[in-house]
């Protein structure tokens, strides 16, 4: 296997202690259409903003199966996931109106295969097609936005 060879953004965590930063999987959904990659994107549940599937380590659960179950469960996708980290970015995640949770989320690549019509949370979210620049436009962190940019399915070996 090859590693991507992507220039890592410094991550800005405003926390008082590193324990306090929690992690999570995020799939990097993506297909190949007439030589242009493209990725797939969904909406968040609470303000509808254009995210990447992502969710908790799950026990006995390698990361980029943990990403794919995620892209499963939030997007409907089918395909394979690549047990290859493209690189991380952080986010404050909202669980209420004055709590904000700190994380990290590691990106795991996953070719999509198909996607379903009916998945555990089709009425939730959106999902949507966007290029590469598209896609890095339409997320709102600055770490997530240059792996998608950089994102380069022909340097994925397995």
């Amino acid at each position: 296997m090859t590693v991507q060879s992507i220039k890592q953004l410094p991550l800005r965590l405003q926390v008082a202690h590193k324990s306090d930063v929690r992690t999570q999987f995020a799939a990097l959904c993506y297909r190949v259409v007439k030589d242009k990659t493209q990725i797939l994107l969904v909406t968040s549940r609470g303000s509808g903003r254009w995210i990447l599937p992502k969710g908790w380590p799950m026990d006995g659960v390698t990361p980029a199966r943990a990403a794919m179950t995620e892209a499963w469960e939030e997007a409907g996708v089918e395909g394979q996931a690549v047990d290859i980290c493209l690189g991380m970015y952080s986010y404050a995640k909202v669980l209420g109106p004055d709590t904000l949770l700190p994380c990290v989320a590691m990106v795991y690549p996953v070719r999509v295969r198909d996607l379903a019509s009916n998945y555990p949370e089709s009425g939730a979210r959106r999902r949507k097609w966007f290029s590469r620049k598209k896609a890095a436009k339409a997320v709102q962190e600055p770490e997530l936005a240059q792996i998608i940019k950089q994102f380069d399915p022909k340097r994925l070996r397995r």
